[in-house]
Formats: structure tokens, sequence, C-alpha cells
């Protein structure tokens, strides 16, 4: 048997069912649109923080052009006279503040505490070790690869023009000139170059070079031509210290030191053309150094002195006979090559040196740096040494022996 449902319930239940549907999608759509409306906003304040962002870059772009400008206009000195810079002051930076800085015309000054001229001097050097750190020992020293001036100026990049060298990381002990008397030995130079300068430079010296050329072909004169180097050296700075090589003696170990000593200095004490030997005693010949009063002391070299030998005999009894001793290294440490040449023209034996030798006591006083006579031709800076060309006269005409 069926019941049968009133007709005016049915319809209200339904109508119920269709407001509820009503309400649950009405609050979808609500959630929806805050939603919506949410982004809306989250995306406005990036656009707003991207816009000022870009924003101050371009008020940095427009202050560093304006700051440079004015920069090169004033010589980034400000007005003449003004006596203030000009900087850029970043204000998008972190930790940065528009109160800590106030802006004139298109420039960012600073507010407190101008800018003066004065530069922070610069650290004191230390003093450079007496045994340099750097330093290799026993070399290998040969002369059968061929040397160009412009190998050897490769290898020292470091050296200014004349030969100049100064540690740019300690104060050195010693200013030294080294002097070389010279008469047409281009080639042994080119090698006493090659391994001088970096020796030199790993012993942290300041030093300069100095060839000292003899114009002319009349005979030659060794101690003369050391004298003038001594003279013209101390027109070129103040040289505390002199050094007087050979040009084809080259040292085979770098611990032997090229500066001066409480006593003069023999430096090339075992020579390869002696068996690595001291030839004799009072040997004082091929590299040796002398302090500037050391030099004063005794007057300088002889004058006198034409021709090969005697005068490295008469320096050191000048030494003796002023009270001081020759130093000298140990002898497996001042160990030299001599380059291999024949004997110069105008270089013969002197004749009479024996004789002068013996007589120094007596000529040291009036012949020497007191009584030095040149005539100064040229002096000329090359890269790597100064090269300066004098005339030194002739030697008197020997006595008559009738």
């Amino acid at each position: 048997m069926s019941v049968a449902v009133p007709r005016q319930r049915c319809r209200g239940w339904r109508s119920s069912s269709t407001a509820m549907t009503r309400l649950m999608l009405g609050r979808t759509l609500e959630r929806i649109c805050k939603g919506v409306l949410l982004l809306c906003l989250l995306h406005f304040l990036i656009m707003m923080i991207l816009y000022f962002d870009v924003y101050t870059q371009r008020f940095d772009l427009f202050s560093r052009f304006n700051n440079g400008r004015n920069g090169s206009r004033n010589n980034v000195s400000g007005p003449a006279g003004s006596g203030h810079h000009y900087y850029y002051y970043n204000l998008s930076r972190p930790n940065a503040t528009l109160a800590s800085y106030l802006a004139t015309g298109e420039q960012l000054v600073p507010s407190v505490q101008p800018e003066t001229n004065q530069t922070p001097s610069p650290k004191p050097l230390p003093p450079c070790p007496e045994i340099p750190p750097g330093l290799v020992g026993r070399l290998l020293i040969e002369f059968s690869s061929q040397m160009t001036m412009e190998r050897v100026q490769k290898e020292n990049p470091n050296v200014t023009d004349g030969g100049r060298y100064t540690p740019p990381d300690c104060r050195p002990r010693w200013k030294v000139a080294i002097i070389i008397p010279f008469r047409h030995r281009e080639n042994h130079l080119k090698y006493w170059l090659h391994y001088l300068h970096p020796i030199l430079r790993r012993q942290k010296i300041d030093y300069g070079i100095y060839i000292i050329n003899q114009l002319g072909e009349d005979t030659f004169n060794r101690a003369k031509l050391l004298n003038v180097g001594y003279t013209e050296a101390l027109k070129d700075a103040e040289y505390d210290c002199f050094i007087f090589s050979d040009v084809d003696l080259i040292p085979m170990d770098d611990r032997n030191l090229y500066h001066c000593y409480d006593q003069p200095r023999h430096f090339a004490i075992a020579m390869d053309k002696f068996g690595f030997r001291l030839p004799y005693a009072g040997y004082f010949g091929g590299v040796s150094g002398l302090s500037k009063k050391q030099f004063l002391k005794i007057n300088g070299f002889p004058n006198e002195y034409w021709g090969w030998g005697g005068e490295d005999d008469d320096i050191y009894n000048r030494i003796t006979l002023n009270g001081m001793k020759v130093s000298r290294p140990d002898v497996r440490i001042g160990r030299y090559r001599m380059i291999k040449h024949e004997r110069d023209k105008h270089n013969e034996p002197n004749p009479q040196r024996f004789n002068k030798i013996q007589n120094t006591k007596n000529t040291m006083k009036k012949d020497g740096i007191s009584s030095l006579t040149y005539r100064l031709v040229q002096v000329k800076r090359y890269p790597l040494y100064t090269n300066i060309s004098v005339e030194i006269g002739k030697p008197p005409p020997r006595p008559f022996k009738g």
C-alpha cells in the first residue's frame, strides 16, 4: 500500500537544498575573490619594490656620471684652490644613511671632516738582512752560450736606466757604486751584466753600475780609471761604498756579498787561472771594495801606473801603511771564473812597476785622488749600466838610459 507525500512538503525540501547550494557557492566565490585580491596586492607590492630599486640604481648611475664628469673637470680635487675633493656615495648600499651626507648640486660631499691634501705616509721599510734569504750559493758559470744585450735586458726588467737598482722590500745597508775600468771589452761586458745583475739583486743591494771607458789608444791605466769612476759616481748619487771590478771576472758564489766591510775587502781571492788559490799574501787584484772613508784615507789609487801590473800591490801597501787590514771571504766562497782572452794592445807589462811599489810610502800622499786630472767626454745611461767616456792623458816619457 503506497503512501502519498504531500506535494507542498516536497517543494519545501527542494527549496531548502537549492538555498544551501547557493550559499556554498557564494562562500567559495568570496574566498576566490579574496585570494585574487591578495595576489593583486602582493603583485602591487612587488612591483613597487622593483620600481624603487630601479629608481635608486638610476640615481646611483647619474650620481656616478655627474661625479666623474665634475671630477675630470676639476682634476678630482674640486674647484681650484678650494682644498676639497668630491666623492661618490651610494645611498642604496647597506648601512648608508642620508643623514651621513649632504647633497650639494650634483655631488655628495662629506658633512663632517672634509678630506685634507695630506696622504698617509708609507710604513718605513725594515733593514735588509745581513744574509739575504734568497741566495743560491754555488753557481754554474759558463761562457759558451751566445749573449746579447737584448737578452740581458729582458732578464732584468727591474733594473732602471744607468744600471740602478734598489730593493723594493727592505732598506739596504749600503749604497754601492760598482766601477769597471774598460776599453774594447764589449763581449765580456755582456756576460758580466748577465751574471752580476741577478746576483746583486738577490743580495739586496742598492747599487749602480759604472763603466769607465778610456778613449783613444794610448797606454791603459786601470787605477786612474778607478779614481775617475769614484769621482763621477759621487756626482750621480750619495754612494758610501765602492767596488772596483775587472770586467772579465765573474763570482761563482752569490754568498760573496758585494758591499763594504769594517776593513777594505778583497773579493776575488780564488781565481780559476790561479788554481783557485791566492797567488801571494799581498795580492789585492781583480775585485776589491772600499768604503768612502777608507778610500779617502789612502788618497784613492795611484795615477802613475801605466800599463799592466803593479797598481793593486800599491793599493795593498796604501792600506797597510794607513793602519788597516785587508778582509777576505772564505776561500770556498771567494771563487771566480775569468773569461779567457788575449792580452790587450797598449796594456803591456809596466817595466817600472817594481820600483814604484817600493816607493808607495813616499808617493801615496801626492799621487792619488787628490792629484787626479782627466777630461770628461760623455756620460750616457744605458738600460743596464752608465757609460762614462774619458780622456786620461798619456804616460810620461821614460827616463833615458845611457
